[in-house]
């Protein structure tokens, strides 16, 4: 891997930026180039939310990205308006709890996932975002399920330590 860029992208109260700043801190423990671009509007809850993540093995010349490498959409409006950046080939990740439609490119690899069916399945009905992350890295490989985990030990301590175990059970609930 030299790069991979990385756009997520979903409504404000989703995790959007969450789980861009988890991929971004276990590549970062990974030893590997990171940036970390959050972008969101002025309502937070309910109104759009989106990030982008760079990994790389070289240094970023900039956070900014045209096309991606995974593109992870949790809201159909973030479907209909990013579907088109996904480079050939590469990943986008549609949370199909929310999202009824399928991608309408068949040059991309699509991976669809119940991501709020599972979070209630196993009990954390909060965790979608985290069953998404649990989903690209698995499929990805561009961080460890365990790095995600080291970065979450790392990001959840204080007040939000007690959020920890839920995170980590819908990471790693996933199944390909």
């Amino acid at each position: 891997m030299s790069q991979t860029k990385m756009f997520f992208s979903g409504s404000g109260g989703q995790g959007v930026l969450l789980m861009g700043k988890m991929i971004a801190y276990a590549a970062m423990a990974d030893g590997k180039e990171v940036t970390f671009l959050p972008s969101y509007g002025a309502e937070m809850r309910g109104g759009t939310a989106n990030c982008t993540v760079i990994v790389s093995d070289k240094p970023i010349s900039s956070p900014l990205i045209h096309t991606a490498d995974v593109l992870v959409v949790m809201n159909l409006p973030s479907l209909t308006k990013f579907e088109s950046m996904v480079d050939p080939d590469k990943y986008l990740f549609i949370n199909s709890s929310m999202i009824d439609k399928k991608a309408t490119r068949d040059d991309i690899k699509a991976v669809y996932v119940d991501a709020y069916g599972i979070a209630e399945k196993i009990g954390e009905n909060r965790g979608a975002n985290m069953v998404m992350l649990g989903a690209v890295a698995q499929t990805t490989n561009v961080v460890t399920i365990d790095g995600i985990i080291r970065a979450m030990e790392h990001e959840l301590t204080g007040k939000k330590a007690k959020f920890l175990a839920g995170n980590i059970k819908a990471l790693t609930s996933w199944q390909p």
